[in-house]
């Protein structure tokens, strides 16, 4: 019962902060198991209609901003990079290092979904949504520039994964985001250090999950097929 009391962050119903993180370790691993599963059907439906309609798929990937994909992909390497230095700040008490690399962690996620919503406006601007889902803005690819065999519809296709995809990849960037708010916030008050840090590295692996996905997005989006344009 003393031990339980030793550390103000521990909870009533574990015996000690080491089954504590180890708890909370294996909760972070079991919820992204069923991300994986989620996003994985997505990959699964991607796969399947790429394979269906090469050639609709590739005009429409031509369409895509390889400059800001490639931007957006840069900065989310980065910001794993920064996040990993704020757990091994938060493990060996170094606070300030901690809350920088929180706190860059936090703006490269906000100058993601920042380049993210340009190339939505984008995609608005030029009739791209896919469906009706914007009243008086039906979709229209005449502005792609379709391969021979490309049909429209198909380009069609190829937008609602892609905005499915990366749209539900931006859910979780701002849950991300949400996140590393309230870890910041209370990094800044002095609450994580070298005895008590699970809620840093917990949230590094959710962080790190999600680069991952758009490690495997980018190339299947942005990437292949490009070379078919010319």
């Amino acid at each position: 019962m003393e031990h339980k009391a030793s550390h103000p962050a521990l909870q009533h119903h574990f015996e000690n902060l080491e089954q504590q993180r180890e708890a909370g370790t294996l909760g972070m691993w079991v919820f992204l198991v069923t991300e994986i599963m989620f996003f994985g059907g997505m990959f699964l439906a991607y796969t399947l209609y790429r394979t269906k309609y090469p050639q609709a798929f590739a005009s429409a990937s031509n369409h895509l901003s390889l400059p800001l994909g490639t931007i957006n992909t840069g900065v989310l390497i980065l910001s794993s990079f920064t996040m990993a230095l704020a757990v091994y700040s938060a493990q060996t008490g170094k606070r300030r290092g901690q809350i920088v690399c929180l706190a860059l962690t936090l703006l490269l996620g906000l100058t993601f979904l920042g380049i993210k919503a340009i190339e939505y406006h984008d995609k608005y601007v030029d009739h791209l949504i896919p469906g009706r889902l914007i009243p008086g803005r039906p979709f229209d690819a005449s502005g792609v520039h379709l391969l021979p065999g490309a049909a429209k519809q198909n380009v069609e296709m190829f937008y609602w994964i892609y905005f499915a995809m990366t749209g539900m990849h931006a859910v979780h960037m701002i849950i991300g985001v949400g996140l590393l708010s309230v870890i910041l916030y209370f990094a800044a008050r002095g609450r994580y250090g070298p005895e008590y840090h699970n809620p840093v590295e917990i949230s590094g692996l959710y962080w790190h999950f999600v680069d991952i996905i758009w490690i495997f997005l980018f190339p299947l989006l942005y990437l292949l097929g490009r070379h078919l344009e010319h």
